[in-house]
Protein backbone atom coordinates (compact mmCIF):
# COMPACT_ATOMS: atom_id res chain seq x y z
CA UNK A 1 0.00 0.00 0.00
CA UNK A 2 1.43 3.43 -1.28
CA UNK A 3 -0.39 5.16 1.93
CA UNK A 4 -0.52 4.36 5.20
CA UNK A 5 -3.19 6.40 6.92
CA UNK A 6 -1.33 6.32 10.45
CA UNK A 7 1.78 7.98 9.15
CA UNK A 8 -0.50 10.27 7.37
CA UNK A 9 -2.17 11.08 10.24
CA UNK A 10 1.09 11.81 11.98
CA UNK A 11 2.22 13.86 9.18
CA UNK A 12 -1.51 16.13 9.67
CA UNK A 13 -0.26 16.36 13.28
CA UNK A 14 2.74 17.51 12.46
CA UNK A 15 1.66 20.08 9.90
CA UNK A 16 -0.97 21.77 12.20
CA UNK A 17 2.05 22.34 14.91
CA UNK A 18 4.22 23.23 12.03
CA UNK A 19 1.93 25.72 10.67
CA UNK A 20 0.60 27.31 14.31
CA UNK A 21 3.99 27.50 15.84
CA UNK A 22 6.52 27.64 13.21
CA UNK A 23 8.40 25.16 14.81
CA UNK A 24 10.51 22.52 12.54
CA UNK A 25 8.93 19.66 11.23
CA UNK A 26 12.12 17.44 12.56
CA UNK A 27 12.17 18.30 16.09
CA UNK A 28 8.68 16.70 16.07
CA UNK A 29 8.64 13.94 13.32
CA UNK A 30 11.94 11.95 13.67
CA UNK A 31 11.19 11.45 17.20
CA UNK A 32 7.92 10.17 16.43
CA UNK A 33 8.96 8.32 14.13
CA UNK A 34 11.49 6.89 16.43
CA UNK A 35 9.56 6.75 19.73
CA UNK A 36 6.02 5.71 18.16
CA UNK A 37 6.45 4.02 15.06
CA UNK A 38 9.76 2.14 15.71
CA UNK A 39 11.72 2.85 12.75
CA UNK A 40 15.50 2.80 13.16
CA UNK A 41 16.86 6.23 14.32
CA UNK A 42 18.73 6.43 10.38
CA UNK A 43 15.67 5.87 8.46
CA UNK A 44 13.34 8.42 10.49
CA UNK A 45 16.40 11.31 9.94
CA UNK A 46 16.89 10.41 6.35
CA UNK A 47 12.74 9.93 5.36
CA UNK A 48 12.70 13.38 7.93
CA UNK A 49 15.29 15.20 5.61
CA UNK A 50 13.36 14.67 2.35
CA UNK A 51 10.32 15.31 4.01
CA UNK A 52 11.57 18.65 5.28
CA UNK A 53 13.50 19.68 1.62
CA UNK A 54 10.09 19.28 0.41
CA UNK A 55 7.76 21.33 2.76
CA UNK A 56 10.24 23.77 3.31
CA UNK A 57 10.53 24.56 -1.05
CA UNK A 58 7.28 25.53 -0.50
CA UNK A 59 7.94 28.14 2.27
CA UNK A 60 11.35 29.61 0.39
CA UNK A 61 9.40 30.15 -3.03
CA UNK A 62 6.49 32.55 -0.96
CA UNK A 63 10.12 34.16 0.94
CA UNK A 64 11.56 34.54 -2.03
CA UNK A 65 8.33 35.49 -3.95
CA UNK A 66 7.81 38.44 -1.22
CA UNK A 67 11.23 39.15 -0.92
CA UNK A 68 12.20 38.26 2.48
CA UNK A 69 15.10 36.30 1.93
CA UNK A 70 18.51 37.56 2.49
CA UNK A 71 20.79 35.40 -0.24
CA UNK A 72 23.97 36.71 1.58
CA UNK A 73 23.24 35.51 4.31
CA UNK A 74 21.92 31.70 2.89
CA UNK A 75 25.43 31.83 0.95
CA UNK A 76 27.38 32.10 4.17
CA UNK A 77 25.20 29.47 6.18
CA UNK A 78 25.70 27.54 2.63
CA UNK A 79 29.49 27.29 2.62
CA UNK A 80 29.64 26.49 6.18
CA UNK A 81 26.93 23.77 6.62
CA UNK A 82 27.57 22.00 2.43
CA UNK A 83 30.63 20.50 3.86
CA UNK A 84 29.78 19.57 7.11
CA UNK A 85 27.04 17.88 6.34
CA UNK A 86 29.25 15.91 3.04
CA UNK A 87 31.45 15.12 6.07
CA UNK A 88 29.10 14.04 8.65
CA UNK A 89 27.44 11.60 5.77
CA UNK A 90 30.83 10.00 5.22
CA UNK A 91 31.22 9.63 8.80
CA UNK A 92 27.80 7.74 8.93
CA UNK A 93 28.55 5.39 5.43
CA UNK A 94 31.87 4.22 7.47
CA UNK A 95 29.89 3.80 10.50
CA UNK A 96 27.27 2.04 9.36
CA UNK A 97 24.52 3.63 9.62
CA UNK A 98 21.82 1.02 9.97
CA UNK A 99 23.83 -0.72 13.02
CA UNK A 100 22.59 -0.69 16.36
CA UNK A 101 25.24 1.72 17.87
CA UNK A 102 24.83 3.78 15.04
CA UNK A 103 21.24 4.13 15.66
CA UNK A 104 21.93 4.96 19.71
CA UNK A 105 24.60 7.52 18.50
CA UNK A 106 21.90 9.55 16.54
CA UNK A 107 18.93 8.65 19.15
CA UNK A 108 21.76 10.46 21.82
CA UNK A 109 22.58 13.70 19.26
CA UNK A 110 19.51 13.86 18.73
CA UNK A 111 17.90 13.89 22.32
CA UNK A 112 20.56 16.45 23.22
CA UNK A 113 19.40 18.61 20.07
CA UNK A 114 15.80 18.36 21.73
CA UNK A 115 16.51 19.45 24.52
CA UNK A 116 18.34 22.53 23.59
CA UNK A 117 15.67 23.04 21.28
CA UNK A 118 13.02 23.40 23.78
CA UNK A 119 15.44 25.32 25.59
CA UNK A 120 15.63 27.63 22.56
CA UNK A 121 12.43 28.06 22.40
CA UNK A 122 11.33 28.57 25.79
CA UNK A 123 13.83 31.31 26.74
CA UNK A 124 14.45 32.76 23.30
CA UNK A 125 14.36 36.21 24.26
CA UNK A 126 16.17 36.35 27.45
CA UNK A 127 18.93 33.98 25.55
CA UNK A 128 19.29 36.89 22.91
CA UNK A 129 19.24 39.43 25.23
CA UNK A 130 21.97 38.37 26.78
CA UNK A 131 23.98 37.57 24.30
CA UNK A 132 23.39 40.20 21.85
CA UNK A 133 24.39 42.79 24.89
CA UNK A 134 27.38 40.36 25.50
CA UNK A 135 28.49 40.25 21.89
CA UNK A 136 27.87 44.19 21.21
CA UNK A 137 28.46 45.12 17.97
CA UNK A 138 29.94 42.47 15.52
CA UNK A 139 32.19 43.77 12.59
CA UNK A 140 31.75 42.43 9.35
CA UNK A 141 34.25 40.28 9.00
CA UNK A 142 33.94 38.49 12.11
CA UNK A 143 30.16 38.82 11.33
CA UNK A 144 30.30 36.88 8.11
CA UNK A 145 32.76 33.75 10.08
CA UNK A 146 30.42 33.39 12.64
CA UNK A 147 27.66 32.72 10.45
CA UNK A 148 30.03 30.30 8.53
CA UNK A 149 30.67 28.83 11.67
CA UNK A 150 27.40 28.47 12.36
CA UNK A 151 26.83 26.87 9.47
CA UNK A 152 28.75 23.88 9.93
CA UNK A 153 26.90 23.53 13.22
CA UNK A 154 23.53 23.28 11.43
CA UNK A 155 25.10 21.14 8.95
CA UNK A 156 26.28 18.61 11.31
CA UNK A 157 23.41 18.84 13.35
CA UNK A 158 20.71 18.67 10.60
CA UNK A 159 22.32 15.42 8.82
CA UNK A 160 23.28 13.38 11.77
CA UNK A 161 19.69 14.41 13.57
CA UNK A 162 17.35 16.56 11.04
CA UNK A 163 16.95 18.76 14.12
CA UNK A 164 18.74 22.08 14.84
CA UNK A 165 17.95 24.12 11.80
CA UNK A 166 14.43 25.98 13.23
CA UNK A 167 14.38 26.38 16.72
CA UNK A 168 18.63 26.49 17.05
CA UNK A 169 19.42 28.12 14.00
CA UNK A 170 16.94 31.16 14.40
CA UNK A 171 17.86 31.65 17.68
CA UNK A 172 21.29 32.19 16.67
CA UNK A 173 20.48 34.21 13.82
CA UNK A 174 18.70 36.68 16.06
CA UNK A 175 21.49 37.14 18.09
CA UNK A 176 24.41 37.46 15.12
CA UNK A 177 21.81 39.73 12.83
CA UNK A 178 19.52 41.72 15.45
CA UNK A 179 18.90 44.94 13.60
CA UNK A 180 17.43 42.23 10.30
CA UNK A 181 13.36 42.33 10.21
CA UNK A 182 12.34 39.26 11.50
CA UNK A 183 10.79 38.30 8.17
CA UNK A 184 14.05 38.35 6.37
CA UNK A 185 15.77 36.15 9.05
CA UNK A 186 12.61 33.70 8.77
CA UNK A 187 13.25 33.38 5.18
CA UNK A 188 16.72 33.11 5.24
CA UNK A 189 16.39 30.47 8.02
CA UNK A 190 13.82 28.62 5.58
CA UNK A 191 15.81 28.80 2.45
CA UNK A 192 18.82 27.91 3.66
CA UNK A 193 17.35 24.53 4.89
CA UNK A 194 16.11 23.42 1.60
CA UNK A 195 19.86 22.40 -0.07
CA UNK A 196 20.90 21.11 3.46
CA UNK A 197 17.78 18.93 4.36
CA UNK A 198 17.91 17.73 0.23
CA UNK A 199 22.12 17.36 0.48
CA UNK A 200 21.08 15.52 3.52
CA UNK A 201 18.26 13.40 3.02
CA UNK A 202 19.84 12.35 -0.42
CA UNK A 203 23.34 11.27 1.25
CA UNK A 204 20.97 9.02 3.78
CA UNK A 205 18.85 7.69 -0.12
CA UNK A 206 22.28 6.78 -0.98
CA UNK A 207 23.08 5.15 2.09
CA UNK A 208 20.14 3.13 2.15
CA UNK A 209 18.14 5.18 5.18
CA UNK A 210 14.73 6.46 3.75
CA UNK A 211 11.77 4.80 3.40
CA UNK A 212 9.87 6.42 0.12
CA UNK A 213 5.91 4.79 1.15
CA UNK A 214 6.77 6.41 4.75
CA UNK A 215 7.79 9.40 2.83
CA UNK A 216 4.86 10.13 0.53
CA UNK A 217 2.16 8.99 3.86
CA UNK A 218 3.83 11.89 5.24
CA UNK A 219 3.93 14.43 2.64
CA UNK A 220 0.03 13.50 1.62
CA UNK A 221 -1.22 14.25 5.56
CA UNK A 222 1.47 16.90 6.54
CA UNK A 223 1.07 19.89 3.46
CA UNK A 224 -2.91 20.07 4.25
CA UNK A 225 -1.50 20.28 7.88
CA UNK A 226 0.33 22.76 7.57
CA UNK A 227 -1.99 25.09 5.37
CA UNK A 228 -4.55 25.06 8.35
CA UNK A 229 -2.65 25.04 10.93
CA UNK A 230 -1.31 28.87 9.14
CA UNK A 231 -4.43 29.85 8.49
CA UNK A 232 -5.95 29.33 12.48
CA UNK A 233 -2.48 30.63 13.61
CA UNK A 234 -3.61 34.35 13.93
CA UNK A 235 -6.55 32.69 16.65
CA UNK A 236 -4.45 30.68 18.86
CA UNK A 237 -2.09 32.45 21.64
CA UNK A 238 1.85 31.39 21.13
CA UNK A 239 2.14 32.14 24.72
CA UNK A 240 0.53 28.85 25.23
CA UNK A 241 1.89 27.28 22.53
CA UNK A 242 5.12 28.07 22.31
CA UNK A 243 5.83 26.76 26.66
CA UNK A 244 3.83 23.56 26.27
CA UNK A 245 5.71 22.87 22.69
CA UNK A 246 9.19 23.65 24.51
CA UNK A 247 8.51 21.35 27.53
CA UNK A 248 7.41 18.37 24.88
CA UNK A 249 10.54 18.75 22.86
CA UNK A 250 12.59 18.70 26.38
CA UNK A 251 11.05 15.54 27.75
CA UNK A 252 11.09 13.66 23.82
CA UNK A 253 14.81 14.57 24.68
CA UNK A 254 15.14 13.22 28.06
CA UNK A 255 13.04 10.03 26.51
CA UNK A 256 15.85 9.32 23.88
CA UNK A 257 18.82 9.64 25.68
CA UNK A 258 17.13 7.12 28.12
CA UNK A 259 17.15 9.43 31.61
CA UNK A 260 12.95 7.76 32.10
Amino acid sequence: MLINPLYSLAGVLVGLIVGLTGVGGGSLMTPLLVLAFGFHPATAVGTDLLYAAATKTVGTSVHGWRGTVDWGVVGRLALGSVPAALLTLTVLHYAGEQTKDTGRAISLALGVTLILSGLATLFRAHIVRALTRALGKIGKARLAGLTVLLGVVLGVLVSLTSVGAGALGMTALLILYPDMPLNRLVGSDIAHAVPLTLLGGIGHWLLGSVDGFLLVSLLVGSIPGIVVGSVIASRVSDRVLGPILAVVLALVGVKLLGLF
